[in-house]
């Protein structure tokens, strides 16, 4: 895997994706050592993060190597200077990029250009970073991803684009309810569903979130309004509601079922306290985990000996 991009899920095998899950889980039980000593990544941000800007840059630390964030008031990033410009001088300078974008396209021209890894730290299409810590604690959890079926209620969004492919690559059934016009776009429940008929795992949509979470064993919800997106705050909301995740709704799903998000959460809207806060949450070792996946798809990718 040394080398290697990661502007989606897809751009992984599921061998790819389990071996980064093994290695996760290995670093977290027993720990690490540091195989990234002086290298360097650059954080290259668009928009404002807490969980992916401090997770890469603690995993870095960690791993014996440094970060460096850029926000987009310094690089101008497409503006002040062209992506590739970007992409080929940050090649000379550093040993991957982890970028935080609006668009996939500009993840696309950056790896097409950059001479050293770039990973999708979040785009307007995908969050794979997101995806691998969300199945390393399904893993933690539950133990296995066969048999189980993750309910996601709520937006079509990046996070559930990646989620629904890694889900189906390891075998995980996947149904999501949406409100209409708001659910996946095809192409990526095509991908998805092709992954599946090799696992033998099941994608599906639902009707209403009652018939998606009814006897699932993980239960996801997002925000209704993600960045970018606060032009459409009051059509959102509308479209949404009677799709929040509460006590009420979780009690449809199977006995033990975990409730998960990936953060930050809104609450009120898509999700209640009462759930949030409730003995299904496993809300806050997800975020934890972010570190842990993210500490292993940096070993792999930028490492050597590591595969």
């Amino acid at each position: 895997m040394r080398g290697k991009d990661l502007l989606s899920i897809a751009d992984l095998t599921p061998d790819e994706l389990t071996r980064i899950l093994d290695v996760a889980l290995d670093m977290k039980r027993n720990g690490y050592s540091r195989v990234l000593a002086g290298k360097t990544l650059a954080l290259l941000f668009e928009k404002a993060s807490l969980r992916t800007h401090v997770s890469f840059n603690v995993a870095m630390q960690q791993l014996g190597g440094q970060a460096v964030y850029l926000g987009q008031s310094e690089v101008g990033l497409g503006t002040r200077e062209p992506v590739a410009d970007v992409a080929r001088v940050l090649s000379r300078y550093v040993h991957g990029i982890a970028a935080r974008t609006y668009t996939q396209q500009t993840l696309i021209d950056l790896a097409e250009y950059a001479a050293v890894p770039v990973v999708n730290a979040l785009s307007d299409e995908e969050h794979p970073c997101q995806a691998v810590a969300d199945l390393l604690t399904v893993l933690e959890k539950k133990g296995r991803f066969s048999g189980l079926t993750l309910a996601f209620i709520g937006d079509g969004n990046n996070v559930s684009a990646s989620l629904v492919q890694a889900a189906a690559m390891v075998g995980m059934n996947f149904v999501i309810a949406s409100p209409e016009g708001y659910g996946l776009p095809e192409e990526t429940v095509a991908r998805a569903r092709n992954w599946a008929a090799k696992s033998g795992a099941r994608v599906e949509s639902a009707r209403t979130p009652r018939e998606a979470v009814r006897g699932a064993d993980v239960v996801y919800t997002d925000v209704w309004i993600s960045m970018g997106q606060e032009d459409s705050f009051q059509a959102r909301l509308k479209a949404f509601a009677g799709y929040q995740v509460n006590a009420e709704l979780l009690a449809e799903a199977s006995p033990g079922a975990i409730l998960m998000h990936d953060l930050p959460a809104h609450r009120g809207e898509e999700i209640a306290d009462e759930a949030i806060e409730g003995p299904q949450s496993v809300v806050f070792d997800q975020a934890e985990n972010r570190l842990h996946a993210q500490r292993a798809i940096l070993a792999l990718l930028l490492g050597e000996g590591t595969d």
